[in-house]
């Protein structure tokens, strides 16, 4: 296989770490950014000629640009960007306040954005590249307690969606994973964030709650391999627009494509309805 440089966003633990072992182990180059160097100390160690440790906060966007030049004064190239660090907060819509959703957007939208968009002029040089956005199960469909995380995946998707089209005549290829649940640190204490439930609420976001904080370290999903398939994809000739991954994420993203489906065609009479009647059949460029 082609020797690739990979960008690495929160690659201390989870996925980030999986991909990271992964892709050095397929004899690629690795830049795990990271907030805390130390966490991933051991993987500079163990490859020193091809893993290079970056401070980073992934929702830093001014710190972009610089992350990009370092990889390529080290490595000349860059071939993968995985925007994978991440977090979620659970609560009701009323229970969630500004800071918690502006953190979330600027963790999983603003953030990588600005990392794209740093790393685009390399890889359009170059004419190749491959962008994998890490989203979730929950950047397809929803349920109450999590809309801000889902609203953050979402958003993140839409704009990936539009991304990947802009790219694609560069040979830049964009990638969008939407995970189950991996035996990560996700779901751990010290990681997802619960908001104080208010008695409006308590009630209806009991099991959810209860599920969210049970999952640590029972998830059914091997981040080991996750990160195999997605370290292969990057190899490989082609790759999915969007990889639903693990068997609950490919049945309940099914399952909502389906029900949305069923409910346009419910509706869909009454929504024709909004047209001027004399209006031709629009036309659109794609």
């Amino acid at each position: 296989m082609t020797t690739q440089t990979w960008i690495i966003t929160g690659a201390s633990r989870g996925f980030g770490r999986a991909l990271a072992e992964a892709a050095l182990a397929a004899g690629d180059r690795v830049v795990a950014a990271v907030r805390r160097p130390e966490s991933v100390a051991d993987l500079a160690a163990e490859h020193p000629d091809t893993c290079l440790i970056a401070q980073y906060d992934a929702r830093d966007a001014g710190a972009a640009g610089e992350l990009v030049r370092a990889t390529l004064v080290r490595f000349g190239q860059l071939d993968v960007l995985v925007n994978n660090a991440g977090r979620a907060v659970v609560g009701a819509v009323e229970e969630v306040g500004d800071a918690q959703l502006r953190e979330l957007m600027d963790l999983h939208l603003f953030g990588p954005a600005a990392l794209v968009r740093a790393a685009l002029p390399a890889m359009r040089a170059r004419g190749t590249g491959t962008i994998v956005q890490m989203s979730s199960q929950g950047g397809r469909t929803s349920f109450p307690g999590v809309s801000a995380y889902s609203a953050s995946k979402f958003a993140l998707e839409g704009w990936s969606e539009a991304l990947a089209g802009e790219v694609a005549p560069f040979g830049i290829r964009v990638m969008i994973v939407e995970p189950s649940r991996f035996r990560t640190d996700f779901n751990a204490g010290d990681v997802l964030e619960f908001t104080e439930a208010s008695e409006t609420y308590r009630e209806l976001l009991t099991a959810v709650r209860s599920d969210m904080a049970a999952a640590d370290g029972r998830q059914e999903g091997d981040p080991v391999r996750a990160a195999e398939i997605i370290v292969s994809l990057a190899h490989g000739d082609e790759v999915p627009l969007r990889l639903p991954l693990g068997r609950e994420a490919v049945e309940r993203i099914s399952g909502a494509y389906r029900r949305g489906l069923e409910e346009v065609e419910r509706w869909a009479e009454t929504a024709r309805g909004a047209d001027f009647a004399d209006a031709p059949a629009s036309v659109r460029p794609i």
